[in-house]
């Protein structure tokens, strides 16, 4: 494919500009690091001497974060939490990544949604996760919350140029809200990117979405092996949802463009290096692609400019984001 360097650098400055409200299943991980010590006289188990524990925005959130690392900050969140311990710290994450979380909603019967890895090391090993906890609630928030969540979209959508859905399938994004929120930006001219791992049908009207493959392959009803196969897959999402581009996700294989009138490009993956932790790279490639859309970008350069973004943050561990300068360097650097 023919790229033009200058376009995409122009491009890649223009992602500051968008404000952006994500949407979605709001997480928190939370990294526990410890020292084996020895064998313990209870239960055949390691003790672990903690060592420091990370706090990191996971799920819906870490999209927010890879967006306030881009536009300064220009991004807030909705969604729930509980009346927990675990709720305080997430909201502190937050105000420490300059996330506006003024809007989401509290629910006493719900959990805040944790993922706790536990990792363990010795001077002469890497550091290995030994297990992971979750908590969350299962099933859909309560109608009051629901409507709590509606209103507080209501309220502020229109001060931001872009929504993010960011479905984890954990129960806050109920059909009534996607829908209210999907039909409330296109009233207001909003750009809206769906990130979601099945349903994707259930989408109606929206700007783009970004599903992997294996996400597709599911939504689709068909294996996807051949270029042919994304074409088909492509189309029929954009068929059924009406979505204005499809950006698939296609990990070593780069990703895959689908737009109205059979217009289809391969990207491959640019700025190839050893890969650390895939781990929320999906959420960089929705934040930066949708920061792109907003500003005006079309749906290829947008979405090869997530790809360089992808690019950056799985040389990292866990979940991860990039900056702007980071993203220009790295295609300033690029051999097309």
């Amino acid at each position: 494919m023919n790229i033009d360097k200058n376009k995409l650098i122009e491009n890649i400055k223009k992602l500051a500009q968008p404000k952006v409200l994500v949407v979605g299943d709001l997480a928190l991980d939370e990294m526990i690091y410890g020292d084996a010590e020895r064998i313990s006289r209870e239960a055949p188990v390691l003790i672990l001497q903690h060592t420091k524990t990370k706090l990191i925005l996971g799920g819906a959130s870490n999209a927010a974060h890879n967006v306030a690392t881009l536009n300064n900050g220009k991004v807030g969140v909705i969604g729930v939490v509980g009346q927990d311990y675990h709720s305080d710290l997430l909201y502190n994450t937050f105000e420490d990544a300059d996330i506006d979380c003024s809007r989401i909603v509290r629910d006493k019967n719900r959990k805040t949604i944790v993922k706790t890895r536990i990792s363990g090391s010795i001077t002469t090993s890497i550091t290995q996760q030994i297990v992971r906890i979750d908590r969350q609630s299962k099933g859909p928030v309560s109608k009051e919350t629901e409507d709590k969540i509606i209103r507080n979209i209501e309220r502020v959508l229109p001060d931001y140029d872009a929504v993010i859905l960011s479905n984890y399938h954990i129960g806050t994004l109920t059909e009534k809200i996607i829908k209210n929120t999907i039909e409330l930006a296109n009233k207001l001219g909003k750009t809206v990117v769906v990130d979601a791992q099945k349903n994707l049908s259930e989408y109606k009207n929206v700007t783009s979405m970004t599903p992997n493959l294996p996400d597709t392959e599911k939504s689709v009803g068909f294996k996807i092996e051949t270029e042919t196969d994304l074409k088909r897959a492509g189309g029929k999402l954009l068929a059924d949802t009406s979505a204005k581009a499809v950006l698939i996700t296609c990990g070593a294989d780069g990703m895959f463009v689908a737009e109205p009138n059979e217009k289809y490009t391969k990207i491959p993956v640019f700025n190839k290096s050893e890969v650390f932790d895939v781990t929320g790279a999906g959420d960089t490639v929705t934040a930066v692609y949708s920061l792109a859309l907003a500003a005006g970008v079309e749906p290829v350069y947008s979405a090869i400019i997530g790809n360089i973004a992808a690019s950056i943050v799985v040389k990292q561990f866990g979940c991860a984001t990039t900056t702007i300068d980071e993203i220009l360097s790295a295609a300033s650097n690029l051999n097309i």
